[in-house]
């Protein structure tokens, strides 16, 4: 295969396109086929053995890839060839396939591009963790954004927008600047020609702000510390500016603010469940056009060390990501994705005169609040797009639940026994997907927690066999409202599958939401 490699430590003009050999699975671990392959600040610095993580020699750069799966290790259950997939790789996404543990694997959505998906993780989930979990920023609140214009400072700018906060961006250009306010900045600072400290003072008439994140650090962090609110939050992200500052910490007794680490690859390592939902609330996000990636320019493979240059050279605003191959695989699906959108749009029961906030552009349904979900009280969602038991999920559920019953997990007894040869499904296993398969037709935004609380009443018309397609048609008949705000929400859920006239699972579910 071809891959970019770094075969001595230094800058981009050291590495080399080359011929280099492909990749094998190890037990737990798959191969992906690169489709793209962002270009983050790490990057530059593990090419120059300055990063916290050390690949040995030869390696190639680039950590965030999306892609489709060409072959998987032996013990990877959940995931198949022909996947289409993104990845935090940490180092060999340069090249046109990459081995990467199954647990830093997501599968794609449907509806995403590859370009978007390799550019999101990084950037989007550093700033959503920052804002989020770090700082806590509320609505009505005042976030400084330093470096504004970079991957992960354009992500806050726009993800502080959505989060009600007034933001302030600082970069180095009016070019840059001019991107910032585009994607929701308020005011701008350009702090190579203005006095930053006096420009904060001036802005918030003397307050402060109460949040800054900070991905440069250098000569800008004394003086954005120093224009800290009282009960302020400082984010140190990165020094992307060259020096890490030395900041006067008497500074944090004064105006009783906090210093805190923002390190997102370890967050979402050491609290996994947190971060899948940070992801799955940006996915959201993303859906329903709320935050949308800014691409500065895209390379091919062999190009990637000037992606890294211009990184350098602090050319690139928002993100620069290195296209190695044309999806087809992403192409067909996003075509499938839209003709199953379109049918359900099109027969989608919308109580007449009722809450049109429940839309976004084009007729999709976004429920952004307590009134939105009254609205459609007895009313269908629609219907979810297909999914496939195979023998492997059926295997891992199994494994999971140490319920090892032959018809489930004995191929060759269940060939010469069950008329059609094929193993059956746990009913549990089907009901298990309901959940997934829910919140692609019940899109909510702007919640602060979303759980699936239980079922009511279940039954299995039909069983499913190993192979079936399944989808979920869902209706939501009542919901209840508890005094610390959260709602109960009711939803007859009906399964089908493609291989029976009968339903396979019918339930009534209930999920918890509080917006």
């Amino acid at each position: 295969m071809k891959a970019i490699l770094c075969t001595e430590y230094g800058g981009p003009e050291l590495l080399k396109y080359t011929e280099t050999t492909d990749p094998s699975p190890g037990e737990k671990e798959v191969v992906i086929e690169v489709a793209a392959c962002a270009v983050n600040f790490p990057d530059v610095l593990i090419i120059q053995n300055k990063y916290q993580f050390k690949p040995e020699l030869p390696f190639s750069p680039g950590g965030e890839v999306a892609g489709v799966i060409a072959s998987v290790g032996p013990g990877v259950k959940h995931f198949q060839k022909g996947q289409r997939v993104l990845a935090l790789c940490g180092w060999g996404g340069f090249a046109e396939k990459v081995k990467v543990a199954a647990d830093r694997v997501f599968p794609i959505p449907p509806f995403m591009d590859d370009i978007t998906a390799a550019s999101t993780l990084y950037t989007f989930g550093t700033a959503y963790h920052a804002l989020k979990d770090r700082a806590q920023l509320k609505a009505g609140e005042t976030l400084l954004v330093l470096g504004a214009s970079g991957g992960v400072g354009l992500a806050a700018v726009e993800l502080g927008k959505v989060m009600g906060a007034t933001v302030i961006a600082a970069a180095s250009t009016t070019e840059k600047l001019a991107i910032c306010q585009e994607k929701g900045a308020k005011h701008l600072i350009n702090y190579e020609k203005e006095d930053l400290k006096e420009k904060i003072k001036e802005l918030t008439s003397g307050k402060g702000v109460d949040v800054v994140l900070d991905v440069v650090g250098d000569k800008y962090a004394e003086p954005a510390l120093r224009s800290m609110a009282w009960k302020g939050r400082y984010l140190v992200v990165g020094f992307a500016a060259g020096e890490i500052p030395k900041l006067p910490f008497n500074l944090t007794l004064l105006k009783g603010c906090a210093v805190m680490g923002v390190f997102w690859g370890r967050f979402s390592s050491e609290e996994p469940k947190q971060s899948q939902q940070n992801l799955t609330e940006l996915v959201g996000m993303i859906q329903a056009g709320k935050i949308k990636q800014h691409i500065y320019k895209t390379y091919s493979l062999e190009e990637a060390p000037q992606a890294l240059k211009d990184m350098i050279e602090r050319k690139v605003v928002g993100k620069a990501v290195v296209v190695v191959k044309e999806s087809q695989e992403a192409e067909d699906e996003k075509l499938e994705f839209k003709k199953n959108q379109d049918t359900r749009y099109k027969n989608q029961d919308i109580p007449e005169g009722g809450n049109r906030n429940a839309e976004s552009k084009g007729g999709k349904m976004v429920f952004r609040s307590v009134e939105d979900l009254k609205g459609f009280v007895g009313k269908g969602l629609g219907k979810s797009s297909w999914t496939t038991v195979s023998q492997e999920l059926i295997q891992k559920f199994a494994e999971t639940t140490k319920d090892f019953q032959w018809i489930h997990v004995d191929t060759e007894k269940a060939k010469a026994l069950i008329p059609g040869g094929k193993n059956l499904a746990h009913g549990y296993l089907t009901l298990s997907l309901a959940p997934k398969l829910l919140y692609e037709i019940l899109p909510l935004e702007g919640v602060q927690m979303a759980l699936n609380y239980g079922v009511n009443k279940v039954r299995f018309p039909a069983p499913v066999f190993s192979g079936d397609q399944v989808r979920l048609m869902a209706r939501l008949t009542n919901l209840e409202e508890s005094p610390d705000g959260s709602l109960k929400l009711y939803i007859k859920a009906e399964m089908e599958s493609d291989a029976s006239n009968k339903p396979v699972c019918v339930a009534e579910m209930i999920s918890m939401v509080r917006f």
